[in-house]
């Protein structure tokens, strides 16, 4: 049986958005030092970041730009200034992360199983305290309201257009180890938030 329902005080939204974006920015040193990607935003960003040597953090945090007034508008200014705080703190841990930890060889493959891993677990606890990292999940929402549009498939065909264009940057080797991190980030969404399972809800 559910839990009653409980509303988040302040520092553990707080709380939530620190360990989220950390785990997710550690993801996301693990995926460039292996040289692979995930969908959305931030495999745009990875995408841009390989094709240029820009760091990935001001790239990710540019990119999601256009997605803050789709995300005030669609779901609220609640949801939308933890966002912004969550992508601000992987943008900036993302691009620092280097400077306090050195680190040597990561095969694709760890980077996909432990990469996706990371990502998925602070996505999920962004998810529970009502953020995220922006990106398509937005747009795709927006357009399900707007034309009627399957929320699903518009997520589904932007990741795969990401994924497609990964082929004129990368070996066709990390494009699938960056497939099969996709594949654990989702099962660990998947498996771990259900609607009904989490039902916390911040204070205003």
């Amino acid at each position: 049986m559910d839990s009653p329902q409980i509303r988040h005080r302040m520092h553990e939204d707080v709380l939530a958005i620190l360990l989220g974006s950390a785990c997710a920015a550690l993801g996301v040193v693990l995926y460039q030092h292996a040289q692979i990607l995930i969908g959305s935003t931030a495999g745009i960003a990875l995408l841009i970041s390989y094709a240029t040597g820009w760091p990935f953090g001001p790239v990710f945090f540019v990119v999601n730009l256009p997605f803050y007034w789709l995300a005030w508008q669609r779901i609220g200014h609640q949801f939308t200034l933890k966002t912004f705080a969550a992508i601000a703190l992987l943008s900036w841990l993302s691009w620092h992360i280097g400077d306090w930890v050195e680190i040597g060889t990561v095969t694709p493959l760890f980077a996909a199983l432990m990469g996706g891993a990371l990502i998925g677990l602070g996505v999920l606890s962004l998810f529970r305290h009502r953020g995220s990292l922006g990106g398509f999940n937005i747009l795709a929402l927006h357009l399900h309201d707007r034309y009627g549009w399957s929320a699903g498939k518009v997520q589904l065909g932007l990741d795969g257009l990401v994924m497609l264009a990964a082929f004129a940057v990368l070996p066709v080797s990390n494009v699938l180890y960056s497939i099969l991190g996709a594949a654990v980030l989702s099962g660990i969404l998947t498996l771990n938030h259900r609607p009904g399972r989490y039902t916390g809800v911040s204070r205003n």
